[in-house]
């Protein structure tokens, strides 16, 4: 019997598709890793209940299967608001529901928590599928009659590909290491200004003056007990800077074991103890910086923990790059300089599609802009400075 051409489904729970179906789309042999679109991450999210319809993250997983072969995926949510994105649309939907719109539910397809880029319509080396994938998300929308779907952290080439379709496209920026071969961290010193190598020597210096020593842990390293200091590094810090952090406590010892050797701590002791951590994830050619918390204050100690540590790790292990989070032009003076960032949204109802269209216009414009004019104030001598 003739096929009738792919089909799409949703379904509630990652768990219902093998992870080997999965992990083939997400991350195929011969391309990039990405450790955040993969089965083993999403699973740990929903296992520990970090992710759900509690916290106004439903899991409705897309599937598109053509003879009972699953050919493509993405990982999508109901939300009912616009936490935890990094993506910040709350604009758009106060001033819908002023005008007498309801913005929420939304669909989003997304990594939860996690600002960083990576492929996001998973369809393996099959890109055919790319689009059908696409026009299926939009018929759910359609159907679910909600306001919008965003695509956030989206690769660059799936941006390209569904504008066609009507997707609006949304730039923003980060700041990202690049390793140009230096051979360990004197060298990356050593391309930079004399004045800013002076200042990070001082702050690497300052940051560990207290008798603070540094561990490297992961794989089997990485013990319980590990993971109930950085929970605990992970709320105090958490707790104060957005009131309500999004992980649970199970969700890190779920990670740890599905996922050992691509989980890096990076953990500050004092006195015998513990006192601060960064949890960092590996891929197959950058170290993602997540998540960051300490019980004590110490001046530089977050930028030797997130920053240099992480350049150093990067550099050990020959990774091409250091993905160090959302946002901080401070990060421009620790070497990490500015990128773009994508994302891609598509607005069921007229006048709030033209109103965002010309925002983000002017908004791309000014991301352009800035990005230009950062990268002019790089702290690398200007013989070595980036391309």
């Amino acid at each position: 019997m003739k096929s009738s051409g792919p089909r799409a489904r949703l379904i509630d729970h990652i768990a219902e598709v093998p992870a080997a179906n999965w992990d083939a789309l997400a991350n195929p042999p011969g391309g990039e890793f990405n450790p955040f679109v993969s089965h083993a991450f999403l699973k740990a999210l929903e296992d520990s209940d970090s992710v759900c319809a509690a916290v106004g993250w439903r899991p409705a997983h897309a599937l598109l299967e053509d003879n009972g072969a699953v050919i493509g995926a993405a990982p999508m949510y109901v939300k009912a608001h616009s936490y935890g994105e990094y993506v910040f649309d709350h604009q758009w939907a106060d001033a819908f529901q002023r005008a007498g719109g309801q913005y929420y539910p939304k669909l989003q397809i997304a990594v939860p928590f996690t600002p960083a880029t990576g492929p996001r319509l998973l369809v393996g080396a099959n890109l055919g599928a790319r689009l059908p994938l696409a026009q299926a998300l939009m018929q759910f929308a359609e159907r679910m009659r909600v306001s919008s779907l965003h695509i956030t952290f989206a690769e660059r080439a799936e941006c390209d590909a569904l504008q066609k379709l009507g997707f609006l496209q949304r730039t923003d920026q980060q700041f990202h290491w690049e390793n140009h071969g230096y051979a360990d961290f004197n060298a990356f010193l050593a391309a930079l200004s004399s004045i800013k190598r002076k200042n990070l020597r001082r702050e690497r210096a300052e940051a560990l003056q207290a008798g603070i020593t540094v561990e490297w842990l992961t794989g089997g390293d990485i013990k319980e007990a590990h993971w109930d200091a950085f929970y605990e590094f992970y709320m105090d810090t958490g707790s104060r800077k957005w009131g309500s952090p999004y992980l649970t406590r199970a969700f890190f010892s779920l990670v740890g074991a599905a996922m050992p050797d691509r989980t890096l701590l990076i953990m500050a002791k004092r006195d015998g103890r513990y006192i601060a951590g960064a949890l960092n994830f590996i891929g197959s050619h950058a170290l993602y910086g997540r998540n960051w918390g300490a019980i004590e204050h110490h001046r530089f100690l977050h930028f030797e923990l997130c920053y240099y540590q992480a350049i150093e790790f990067a550099i050990a292990k020959g990774l091409a790059r250091v993905e160090a989070g959302a946002q901080g032009a401070h990060k421009l003076a620790r070497g990490y300089m500015p990128v773009e960032t994508y994302s891609l949204h598509w607005i069921a109802h007229s006048g709030l599609r033209q109103a965002v269209e010309h925002y983000l216009r002017e908004e791309r414009r000014a991301i352009a802009e800035e990005i230009e004019a950062l990268s002019e104030h790089g702290p690398f001598r200007k013989e070595n400075a980036p391309d």
